[in-house]
Formats: C-alpha cells, structure tokens, sequence
C-alpha cells in the first residue's frame, strides 16, 4: 500500500517540469489564441470555474485588469444553469478554467455564454472533454493525468498557461517568466523546511491566510487546501478586507500565514503586518524579505516580477498543507467526502 500522502507528494513534484513544458510548448498555441481574442476586441472578461480553479481565475482577474485595464468580473454559472438568464454578452469574453472539463454547470453555462454573442475560451487539462467542445477556443494547460484529490500541478500550469495568454495579449514575449520553473524546483526541494514550519500547526483548529494583489489568490488557494488535506479551518482574506471586521478575531491562538513577496502588494500588506503584530498574532510571513517584522520568516524566491510568484509561492503551501495532514495523523491521498471531480448544476 502506497505510503500516505505519496500521491500528493510526487505531483508536487512534478510541477517545475510541468512549467517548464508550458513554457517550451505553449508559447505558439498561445499567441494563437491571443491573436483570435484581439481580433473579437472584448470590453470586459467574465471567468468562470470552481473550487482550485477558481483561485487561478481570480489570479487571471488581477492580471487582465492590471495589465490589460479589461474590467472583469466572475461569473455565477447558476444564473444561466439554475435561473434560466440569458444575459447580453455581445463584446464579451467568457474564459472557463477547469482541470476536468466536466463540470456540467461550467459546460452549460460556456454553450450558454456562447449562443448570447460572448466569445468563449476553456482552459483545462483535458482537451478532449465537453468543455473544451463547448467553447469557441481552447488552451491545454498539459500538466498531464493528475491522480491526487487535491489539486497541485494542474492549479500552477493553470496560473502560468493564464499569465501566458495575458502576456501575450499585451504583446510580451513570454520573458518574464523564464526564471519560474527553476525557482518552483528550489522550492520543491525545501519540503523538509516546510515539514518543520508544519510542526507549529499540528494542534490549530483554524488559521488566517492574507495577501494582496496578485498574492491574494495564492492565499485562497492555500485555504482550500488546508481545509481538504488538514480538516483545518482556514479561511483566507485579501490584506484590505482583513483589516475591517475579521481582524477582530485575530489573537496569539490565532495563527496567520501572510504572502508578501516584494512588489507593490508587498508594499500594501505594511499596514497589515503592522496591525497583526499589534495584535500578538503567531504570524508566518512568506516573502522574499524579511523586513525586520520579528514574524516567523519563510524566504520564498527572489528575482521574479510578483506577477508570476503565485505558481512557484503555492508550492510551499502545498506541501504545508501535506505535512500538517501527515502531522495529524491524516491521509492527504484519501480526503474524506471528496472525490476528484466534483460534479456541479
């Protein structure tokens, strides 16, 4: 019998060869269908999907405001699938990120989208599947047949396949992320620095996961995971809306982990850190500086732009996520009431 958490563990480490197909393969398909969406000139993105992939989405939120100035927002699949709406999505791009392509709510709501004039793209593992045939243009994100319940590799390929086709709809060259699938291996390799950090969660019942910007989804994502591997209740909160009603929770049994690679949502998460720390709360701060805060220190990676740390800063909470499940007890494998594919109306 497989040793516990093992399957979790080798996709895990699958992922900077996974980023760096992506980066080798990907590239021309990409641009291809970056060139097909330039062509339709949407006006605003809507974003659809579920559970992990709703966190890449959200990260694909940040990017296309950012570095496009494309409003978005996300979509309720059930207003269309439940509700019967047709919305007016003429000049409207509809991008569905799954890793199956199975999810019927995603499938109806993308045919939907469809008919009412939006162009649709699906993004998934699965080329081959009803959502990849329901829209208009697909992407692959390649990370090849992902066995464990908890998502890992697909999660990142999907993070980097959307900053690909960001990038190349604001005529990049793809250049910036060429230093992610070594800085995602050195990242991998440090799992038995993670298994000690993950010692001090052994016994918490619930933690707060914070960040910013482009750090923000990471930050969702870690939640999720926590919450399917660890039972743990984790709850995750950009840094802007911690600081109104939930900060009134925070207290020294209340552990933190804050994602604060260096960059502009660095910069925003200040006052943040200065407020928990006020507070007297146990705080994980993982950036790439250490800033003097007299948190507990994880260093993630330095040299890369902070739009393209969200792949590579997960996979330490990946593996936080395996540990604190291996410290309890618990078979990150074998999460109870979970299946692979969850499906959805």
């Amino acid at each position: 019998m497989p040793a516990p958490g093992s399957m979790m563990a080798a996709e895990i480490a699958e992922q900077p060869a996974v980023l760096a197909r992506l980066l080798d393969d990907a590239l021309a398909s990409t641009r291809m269908v970056a060139s097909a969406v330039a062509r339709r000139s949407p006006r605003f993105v809507l974003l659809a999907a579920r559970g992990t992939s709703d966190h890449a989405a959200l990260f694909a939120k940040y990017l296309l405001e950012i570095r496009l100035g494309l409003p978005c927002g996300l979509m309720s699949p059930s207003t269309m699938t439940a509700y019967g709406a047709r919305p007016r999505l003429a000049d409207c791009l509809v991008v569905a990120v799954s890793q199956s392509g199975s999810s019927p709510d995603l499938v109806e709501s993308v045919a939907v989208a469809r008919a009412c004039g939006a162009t649709t793209l699906a993004l998934t593992n699965a080329p081959a599947s009803d959502l990849a045939t329901a829209a208009e243009l697909h992407l692959d994100v390649g990370a090849g047949p992902e066995r464990a319940v908890a998502a890992t590799k697909s999660y990142t390929a999907q993070c980097l396949a959307l900053w690909l086709l960001v990038d190349a709809l604001a005529g990049g060259d793809g250049s910036a992320a060429r230093g992610v699938p070594d800085a995602a291996q050195a990242m991998v390799e440090r799992r038995g620095e993670v298994a000690d950090l993950a010692a001090r969660y052994r016994f918490a019942s619930r933690v707060v996961l914070t960040g910013r910007g482009y750090s923000y989804p990471t930050a969702r994502e870690a939640a999720i995971k926590l919450m399917e591997t660890s039972y743990l209740a984790a709850h995750a909160f950009s840094g802007a809306d911690l600081m109104h009603g939930p900060m009134a929770m925070i207290d020294p049994q209340y552990p933190v982990v804050a994602v604060v690679p260096a960059g502009i949502g660095q910069r925003a998460m200040e006052p943040v850190l200065f407020r928990l720390q006020a507070s007297g709360a146990d705080v994980l701060l993982m950036g790439t500086e250490d800033a003097g805060t007299g948190c507990t220190y994880f260093r993630l990676p330095p040299g890369l732009d902070e739009q393209v740390h969200p792949p590579v800063d997960i996979i330490a909470l990946q593996w936080l996520s395996l540990e604190i499940a291996l410290a309890r007890g618990l078979d990150p494998d074998a999460p109870r009431g979970l299946a692979k594919v969850t499906q959805t109306w």
